[in-house]
């Protein structure tokens, strides 16, 4: 794995490679709604040649979750694969139509608060130059780069008299992320320097459980 992420066909190949080996946890939960997320790496915005992932802030007049940090994603329709509707929902969101070809692979099912099954689906895409964001449901769209998230800094986990697991929390410049996307994106971090971790027992700060 090239140690600095730069974006190329080398990074894609090590992401390919770990994916195709990483062992999947599917939640076990009966009951449980299945979703799906779109990792999307791309290069970084700001001249560096880096990696990141595509990460949006919802529209405010959503009724669920309205202004959180989110992936693009949401609930698998009747007879969909994971990878079908995760790249529905970033063509949905953001205007983006990739091949299944880009799609990397699957990592574990995360159980949210909320009664869903979020499945991780990591994907490439070499120019997104067409992102068309749909208002009605994203608000702005960042590149969060993957290198800043391997400061150890950047990763923390609470304590918080609600619930014995431990609350992740991820930082993004002056921002955090919580679950569920903060647990999917440190799962694709640890899988990226080279480390298979689960995320399934982190929970979802109180605000969230709804």
């Amino acid at each position: 794995m090239p140690a600095d992420f730069a974006f190329g066909p080398d990074l894609r190949q090590a992401l390919a490679e770990r994916c195709r080996a990483f062992p999947r946890i599917v939640h076990p939960t009966p009951g449980l709604k299945l979703a799906a997320v779109a990792i999307t790496l791309v290069e970084a915005d700001d001249g560096s040649g880096q990696a990141a992932f595509l990460l949006t802030r919802r529209a405010t007049s959503l009724r669920a979750h309205a202004g959180q940090w989110a992936l693009p994603g949401g609930r698998c329709d009747p007879g969909e694969t994971l990878e079908v509707a995760a790249l529905r929902e970033l063509e949905e969101e953001l205007g983006l139509s990739l091949p299944p070809a880009d799609i990397l692979g699957v990592l574990d099912d995360y159980p949210t608060r909320s009664g869903y099954a979020i499945a991780p689906v990591v994907a490439w895409l070499d120019d997104p130059g067409e992102i068309r964001p749909n208002p009605d449901e994203v608000a702005s769209v960042h590149r969060i780069r993957l290198d800043e998230l391997m400061d150890p800094g950047a990763v923390s986990f609470e304590t918080i008299p609600e619930t014995p697991r431990p609350v992740i929390r991820l930082r993004i410049g002056d921002q955090h992320l919580h679950a569920p996307t903060a647990a999917v994106v440190y799962q694709l971090r640890e899988l990226a320097a080279g480390r298979i971790t689960r995320v399934s027992e982190l929970d979802q700060p109180v605000f969230a459980w709804r």
